[in-house]
């Protein structure tokens, strides 16, 4: 899809296909009702302006869209299971592919920090995946469990941030990367 393309959409589809991108309703509607953008740098500075005013519940909403790192495609809590898409998973499994080359061992390892994470903190942990590996993840894990909620709510919100705007480039930047769930 391209921005045009974004920009020409309904509102209520413009919506479902921005959270693709952020799984917050509010995120999604109040960016569906910015448009028209003029360029891709307009659309990621509304982006960030709008989640960065958003409730804690929006966040979480956003947080509970994603699957857990190294859990394949499954979506990180219950209200958002039946609500993942085929580009989703795939974005979820491009951003989280170093995951499969790690060992067992670290592997189960971070399956085990991220339900300690999520008893401690009541909602998934959320990092931006790109490029990071099984190991270096586990290590941020480990390390962001010494937090206290606050501080990982604001934490998980950057990165949140940083996927969404991964997300939204590969939303207009092409056909092949963008895969719209309308066409």
């Amino acid at each position: 899809m391209r921005l045009d393309d974004l920009n020409a959409l309904d509102p209520a589809a413009a919506a479902l296909e921005l959270r693709r991108c952020c799984g917050s309703e509010r995120w999604a509607r109040e960016m569906a009702m910015k448009r028209p953008w003029p360029d891709v740098d307009a659309l990621a500075v509304d982006a960030d302006v709008i989640w960065r005013r958003l409730a804690e519940v929006d966040h979480l909403q956003a947080f509970d869209a994603h699957p857990r790192i190294g859990s394949g495609a499954e979506a990180g809590g219950s209200a958002a299971s039946g609500e993942r898409r085929t580009g989703e998973r795939s974005w979820s499994a491009q951003e989280q592919s170093r995951v499969a080359a790690a060992s067992d061992e670290v592997r189960d390892r971070l399956a085990a920090a991220n339900d300690e994470y999520l008893a401690r903190f009541g909602f998934i942990f959320i990092v931006c995946a790109t490029g990071k590996s099984a190991e270096e993840m586990l290590a941020m894990v480990d390390e962001r469990l010494t937090h206290s909620r606050m501080e990982e709510l604001q934490i998980a919100a950057d990165e949140q941030g940083k996927i969404m705007q991964l997300r939204l480039r590969k939303l207009v930047s092409s056909e092949d990367a963008g895969k719209s769930i309308l066409k």
